[in-house]
């Protein structure tokens, strides 16, 4: 994209953010029906998961985001890896768990996991948009 123009790149790269912003904004409106729908605030549980999510990586991580997807010999980057995979499964393991003990429904069952989908692709996408000469935390 060397050849497009940068007021056009700029006005892209907002759009990518937006369409992010749009995704969160559904995982959370799709959390918060999984409750108030059924009147049944069980659900909420797993947003203790999504906000412990990205902790390990916070503070374990450090600035150089490469090593996480690499294999590395530091053992902070793998105690990241490994607390980002357990905080992932509970996001998942939450409401299942909750099903099964006859806590929620099978509908409230499904919002809650296509919440966790829907703010899995947002991740994904966040990812997926930035290349190694983009810096998107500029935006945020």
């Amino acid at each position: 994209m060397a050849d497009v123009p940068g007021y056009l790149r700029t006005c892209l790269d907002m759009g990518k953010i937006a369409f992010l912003a749009i995704l969160v904004s559904t995982g959370i409106v799709l959390q918060i029906l999984a409750c108030a729908l059924f009147n049944n605030w069980w659900p909420m549980l797993s947003v203790i998961m999504y906000v412990l999510l990205p902790m390990p990586l916070l503070f374990f991580g450090g600035s150089d985001s490469t090593s996480l997807f690499n294999e590395s010999d530091n053992s902070w980057i793998n105690a990241a890896k490994f607390l980002t995979g357990a905080s992932a499964v509970g996001s998942v393991a939450i409401p299942l768990i909750l099903k099964h003990a006859g806590l929620i429904g099978w509908g409230a069952l499904a919002l809650d996991l296509s919440s966790y989908v829907v703010f899995l692709v947002a991740i994904l996408g966040y990812i997926c948009i930035g290349d190694a000469s983009d810096n998107y935390y500029s935006y945020i």
